[in-house]
């Protein structure tokens, strides 16, 4: 399987096939679906209050407190909201959308629909895209930790006896949420959009509770007051917006679920439920502090009596898990997309539920994600060390989806280059600028995920480059498959009862496993498909456009079968497929799949450097294997293996 543009065909002899529609029907009323995307969409972004403000006023940023300082640091909080969220996300990037399918990994596929198969070009977004979703592996391990230690932390609040449990504590919430991530997820799905809806309300309900006592603090919303704060603070000004950013960290969940609810249920519930509550609450905090500067150790939890505390701790775990798992649930999602676009080996795939949001579950994953996590929580100690490292993760997949959605915009939509230019342009100066600001944090913990990020990319493009190369070779040493069809059917093996189906990764050529059938076995079943399963730059294939078929003579016959990457292959399924669309019953119990298992081994022909070969072999050799992967009865598989060099 290979990422490829729908207009390639790797042979001339299988129709033409319409990929481009939007298949995906969202279930449910606007009100419904606006709910639903409350509670996941909006998870990551909505706890953001716990800890986002605290940061901006930290001491360590040597920026003395003042009224002024707090209205500079909300103003730009708001037009933070507005730029980088309303207008870049909410305006223009969820326009560009894959067949209604959005994320950096669909962007990235609907980029390259743009630029020629194997050009310079094309590895270059496919470069950008994977490490995007690299990145996002970052944010997949930092949202869980800082979301709920930042809750967690609120037990300080009621009583600094509580300071010694909240490590203790948060490890054992965070253990517990992926133990029961194989059967569990259903269960929290179902309360994502009641509780995510009140946990708004109450934010929204805290900071008018505060913005009473001093609504002058409202006046902040006048850019004035941000550029005010820039130009007279300058370098620790600077620092702080790295701090800002983090009220945005989640922004990219609205384009990256939009598959799961479709564009207006995501705006109608930013627009009217989570930004309304949540610039309440940051001016409700920055009003409070105004009152209160001393305040600043904790000023999310000091916003209520002091008898409404621990029952705000309680609601805050209890969001905090409600995001941490959309973020989980998001890291499955992208790493089976990545799976089927070829980026990451085979992996073992649950799934878990029909209906519920988190619906697959990939054992791999989601241990390395806790192991991750864990050793994150016991290194940063507190959400203040965290937050150093969260920004960069964010912002560099922020700034790649403004780069590829600046090419969709060009060459997708053929958009007028000067408006293009405005537009993009304007957007990366914001981007980079938070960038640069968390580029300050390093040292102090930013590290962390340009590491993390790093080595998944590492693995990714190695993993790219070592199935091209293999393409490569089959493609070089291969048997051309109609004219051994033809030999094949003058002179016949011996022939016997039933089906055999051999999957193969090239329509044009003789599957490997099938030559070593025949050298060993001397035989020839009576009914031969040859099966090519194919994954397209689309999310989502009809069932009706699912196969191309041809009769290839002597009882043989080549069928291809076309997948969207949000789709999971079975090949059970297309098995029955065949049997409607074309009129070839095949029992099961009377047929055989072969499968090719090879053994890569490393070489001194030219490639990849010598360790990236051995890299690659060892991810080859411990993928899941094809019949598990594709859902194949165990009982009804026949494995022939032989050793590749590369």
């Amino acid at each position: 399987m290979s990422l490829s543009n729908p207009e390639f065909s790797e042979s001339k002899i299988l129709r033409p096939i319409a990929l481009h529609h939007n298949t995906q029907d969202h279930q449910g009323s606007l009100p419904a679906l606006t709910l639903a995307a409350t509670g996941v969409v909006f998870g990551d972004i909505g706890t953001s209050p716990l800890y986002a403000l605290k940061e901006c006023f930290s001491p360590d940023h040597g920026i003395p407190f003042s009224v002024e300082g707090v209205y500079g640091i909300l103003s730009m909080v708001f037009w933070a909201f507005l730029i980088v969220v309303s207008l870049k996300y909410v305006l223009f990037v969820m326009k560009a959308n894959n067949n209604g399918e959005g994320g950096i990994l669909a962007l990235m596929a609907l980029a390259l629909r743009t630029v020629p198969q194997n050009s310079k070009r094309s590895l270059a977004i496919i470069m950008l895209g994977v490490f995007g979703a690299c990145m996002f592996y970052g944010d997949a391990v930092i949202t869980p930790a800082i979301s709920v230690l930042s809750a967690v932390e609120g037990l300080e609040i009621v009583s600094p006896e509580f300071a010694r449990f909240v490590i203790p504590i948060t490890l054992a919430i965070l253990i517990f949420l992926f133990l029961i991530q194989r059967s569990g997820t259903h269960v929290v799905g179902t309360l994502f959009g009641p509780v995510m809806l009140i946990w708004f309300v109450v934010l929204g309900a805290m900071g008018v509770y505060n913005i009473v006592d001093n609504p002058h603090v409202l006046v902040a919303i006048r850019p004035i007051y941000a550029i005010q704060f820039l130009l007279e603070h300058s370098l620790q000004a600077f620092i702080v917006l790295g701090a800002v950013f983090l009220v945005l960290t989640g922004a990219e969940a609205l384009y990256a679920d939009m598959g799961h609810f479709g564009a207006k249920p995501i705006r109608l519930a930013w627009f009217f439920i989570t930004m309304p509550a949540l610039l309440l609450n940051y001016f409700g905090q920055g009003a409070m502090l105004i009152a209160h500067p001393e305040a600043i150790s904790n000023p999310f939890f000091l916003m209520v009596p002091e008898t409404f505390t621990f029952t705000l701790v309680i609601l805050a775990t209890v969001a905090t898990v409600i995001a941490s798992q959309a973020v989980i649930s998001g890291a499955y999602s992208m790493t089976s997309q990545a799976i089927l676009l070829g980026f990451v080996p085979k992996m073992k795939i649950s799934y878990t539920s029909a209906k519920e949001i988190g619906q697959i579950y990939i054992p791999t994953i989601n241990w390395f994600l806790l192991i991750v996590v864990v050793a994150v929580v016991l290194a940063f100690k507190n959400s203040a060390n965290l937050a150093a490292a969260y920004g960069i993760a964010v912002t560099t997949t922020m700034i790649i989806t403004t780069i590829l959605a600046a090419i969709v915009m060009s060459f997708v939509w053929k958009w007028n280059p000067f408006f293009i230019f405005l537009v993009i342009g304007s957007f990366l100066i914001v981007d980079f600028a938070f960038l640069a600001a968390n580029l300050l944090k390093i040292a102090e913990g930013g590290w962390f995920p340009l590491l993390l990020g790093s080595i998944c990319f590492l693995l990714l493009m190695t993993w790219f480059q070592g199935r091209r190369i293999l393409r490569n070779k089959a493609i070089q040493s291969g048997i051309p498959l109609e004219s051994f069809v033809q030999s094949l059917a003058a002179h016949p093996p011996h022939r016997v009862e039933g089906t055999a189906v051999f999957l193969t990764a090239h329509v044009d050529y003789v599957p490997v496993a099938m030559l070593h059938n025949l050298k060993h076995n001397r035989i020839l079943h009576e009914r031969v498909i040859f099966l090519k399963i194919s994954v397209w730059d689309v999310p989502f294939v009809e069932d009706s456009e699912r196969l191309t078929f041809k009769d290839l003579g002597a009882g043989m016959y080549l069928v291809r079968a076309m997948y969207g990457f949000k789709e999971t292959p079975d090949v059970l399924s297309i098995m029955a497929l065949i049997g409607q669309q074309f009129d070839i019953q095949c029992e099961l119990m009377e047929t055989s799949f072969f499968l090719a298992r090879d053994t890569v081994v490393p070489s001194a022909i030219p490639g990849m450097a010598i360790w990236r070969e051995k890299l690659f072999a060892w991810m080859f050799q411990n993928s899941a294997k094809p019949a598990d992967f594709f859902q194949i009865p165990t009982n009804r598989v026949v494995e022939l293996g032989a050793k590749i060099e590369i």
